[in-house]
């Protein structure tokens, strides 16, 4: 700790620029947490810096109330890491700092008023923590030469290097995870693991303690997500922070881990686009990786089956070391794809008669059925067959989700603003009370799969049936035990599980990702359709996808035939290069909404103009392509309209430096404070 300090710069948690001059008349560090005045409020800041002289009139500045000091202070390559983020991302670095911290350690209310004795941190470690890990010891089971070729190659990295883990679904992505992680750790480094979804945690966690907690100890694992409790995650927190935890598991947010000492960075199924948070800091977890693993000079890894593009483009450019395992893990095939065209045959509830007798087949032999349907809720919308009226979300240009419940209280729903209202007795057009639901989602389809199969265990796995605290993990226990025959999933079940006796994978509505008006949309698909497939046949080696779907030819379906990523990844670069898109150019997206569509359009035709005359101030202006404002496709969400204002360009740095002085404008313009607006840098939907 330093001398005496007379000034320091805070961040605060607040949509400014910042930092703040303070005097401090305690001793103080870099990285230290105070309660420092600001305006009429009191607030809970970072020091990130301690200037000589403060920025402006030292009789003006206040006083430092407190230094907090249950905690060590954040270090200089962690705010280093903050600072890159806040700077790439263009946000204040408050707005980075401060909601990576667990609620607690940022809550002023946790340390000034009646509750507040202590402090969060010491009423912590009073309580007595009772483990609830239970992970039986497991053997590594014996490696295949791809698997062998890619350990030793990230185990004999010097510094940083960028290796894409490019594995076919089934092929010991793990594993190679689970080894390179076990090496680290004997050389005494920390190993950092993020995976895309919650509900992926359980399992990975599991198969950690099982295989690494003789080096790492029973308290060597922390699990990080938004779904722990304030308490669960300052814990977790804390045994990082304190260097207990050697291995770090968790999603988006754990890629801010209070690590310095890390020696191994992994990130599975790196394509995936929950690594990308859609609101406050639009940051993306694995670019963030990358990052961090370059400035702590550590290896990273990315895994998948269907790697991103961008990475892609990363491997075939040499910037990273591309690793392949061709095969499966096991000595079992991958699943044979049929796709089953819907044009002329006679549906039933969806359910084509070839998926019908496939799936009969499959439970007579006492396998699982997965039906995959990326749409839940009972049907899209509820419509009236006498006037054509169709249940409509009054706040949003949208139709409103028709919800069964088990009481009979049937609602409806809406997905975009969470808009929820009972069923109507009779149409609210003509009073007709034959209204009938229109299209399918999850809830109905496993009605119609206990109809179909009476004999069956139908289970349904969707955000719905998993709103209760575990209520996920619970029910992917019973599918591994064997107590499910039937499975129908949203994506949720796509990803990562490893499902012993799953023979059939039924792919419904896959056609609606075809005709998205984002240019993503194929890859994502592709990547969603590889997926869920690979869960099929991953230990019986008979594993049989079928996908309904009225357009066969499309080259999304037909690259999916023959599991063959390289080929649909060279086919749309190719269409992504003659375009000039991602990942041959950089975006940035700027958002508006207002109650008019009007208003949120004007701002971004004055924003436009404001870009464009800088461009040509900072000589960009050749390398900068400013498209037209234009509403989203589903313009009004919760009574708010929505606009947008595409940037693109060839050359980051000059797209960097533009949106740099762009936002600096925006802020000093009195008329901007009267609309919502932010802006995304590498969106990921437009």
């Amino acid at each position: 700790m330093s001398a005496l300090i007379s000034w320091v710069s805070v961040v605060l948690d607040l949509p400014l620029g910042g930092p703040f001059d303070y005097r401090a008349t305690a001793p103080v560090s870099i990285g230290d947490r105070v309660i420092v005045p600001f305006g009429r409020r009191k607030m809970i800041g970072v020091v990130v810096d301690l200037p000589a002289q403060p920025s402006y009139d030292p009789t003006l500045i206040k006083d430092v109330e407190q230094v907090l000091q249950d905690v060590a202070p954040l270090t200089q390559s962690w705010i280093r890491f903050a600072r890159f983020a806040a700077d790439y991302y263009q946000r204040p670095l408050g707005e980075v700092v401060l909601p990576a911290l667990p609620s607690p350690l940022r809550s002023l209310a946790a340390y000034q008023g009646k509750r507040a004795a202590g402090g969060p941190v010491a009423r912590l470690d009073k309580r007595r923590k009772v483990s609830q890990h239970t992970a039986t010891p497991s053997t590594a089971p014996i490696l295949n030469v791809g698997q062998q070729a890619a350990i030793d190659a990230i185990d004999a990295s010097q510094g940083f290097k960028a290796f894409l883990l490019f594995g076919v679904t089934g092929s010991g992505k793990t594993e190679v995870y689970l080894h390179a992680a076990a090496r680290t750790l004997a050389r005494g480094k920390r190993v950092l693991m993020l995976v895309p979804e919650i509900n992926l945690t359980p399992q990975f966690e599991q198969s950690l303690r099982a295989r690494l907690e003789p080096v790492a100890g029973p308290e060597g694992v922390a699990v990080l997500h938004s779904a722990l409790s304030d308490g669960e995650r300052l814990r977790a927190w804390l045994s990082v922070q304190r260097g207990q935890a050697r291995i770090v598991l968790g999603t988006r947010l754990s890629i801010f881990a209070p690590i310095d000492d890390l020696g191994l960075l992994v990130v599975d199924e790196e394509h995936d686009a929950s690594y990308k948070q859609q609101d406050g800091l639009r940051y993306s977890a694995r670019d963030l990786a990358v990052w961090r693993a370059h400035d702590l000079n550590v290896p990273i890894v990315l895994g998948s089956a269907t790697p991103s593009l961008e990475s892609w483009v990363n491997a075939q450019k040499k910037n990273y070391h591309r690793l392949d395992l061709p095969d499966r893990a096991r000595e079992v095939t991958l699943p044979s794809v049929r796709l089953v065209d819907t044009r002329r045959l006679q549906m039933e509830h969806g359910l084509s008669p070839h998926l019908i007798t496939a799936m009969r087949e499959r439970l007579a032999n006492k396998e699982q059925v997965l039906i995959f349907l990326n749409r839940r809720g009972y049907a899209p919308a509820l419509h009236c067959n006498s006037c054509g009226w169709v249940s409509q979300c009054s706040r949003c240009t949208t139709f409103t989700v028709l919800h069964r419940a088990t009481q009979g209280r049937n609602q409806l729903h809406c997905h975009h603003c969470g808009y929820q209202q009972r069923v109507p007795k009779g149409c609210p057009e003509c009073g007709d009370q034959d209204m009938q639901p229109m299209g399918r989602g999850t809830q109905r389809i496993e009605e119609h799969l206990a109809e179909l199969f009476p004999e069956a265990r139908v289970l349904r796995i969707d955000a719905d049936s998993t709103r209760k605290k575990g209520s996920a993990q619970a029910l992917f226990a019973s599918v591994h035990a064997g107590e499910v025959d039937i499975l129908v999933g949203t994506q949720m079940v796509a990803k990562g599980h490893d499902f012993a006796n799953l023979g059939l994978v039924g792919v419904l509505n896959a056609d609606a990702m075809l005709f998205s008006q984002d240019f993503r949309a194929p890859e994502r698909l592709f990547a969603q359709l590889m997926q869920v497939a690979g869960r099929a046949g991953r230990h019986t080696g008979h594993g049989e996808v079928m996908v309904q779907t009225g357009y066969p030819e499309q080259p999304v379906y037909q690259a999916l035939l023959k599991h063959d990523y390289t080929g649909f990844a060279q086919h749309t670069i190719r269409e992504r290069e003659a375009a000039c898109l991602p990942p041959f150019s950089h975006q940035a997206l700027l958002s508006a909404e207002a109650r008019e569509l009007n208003t949120a359009l004007d701002f971004l035709t004055a924003a436009r103009e404001i870009a464009t005359t800088l461009a040509a101030q900072l000589d960009c202006a050749g390398l900068i392509t400013l498209y037209d404002p234009v509403p989203l496709r589903i313009v009004r969400v919760d009574n708010m309209c929505r606009a947008q204002l595409l940037i693109e360009s060839t050359h980051r740095p000059s797209m960097q430096q533009l949106l740099r002085y762009w936002l600096a404008e925006l802020n000093q313009n009195p008329d901007t404070r009267r609309i919502g607006w932010q802006l995304e840098v590498d969106p990921l939907e437009i």
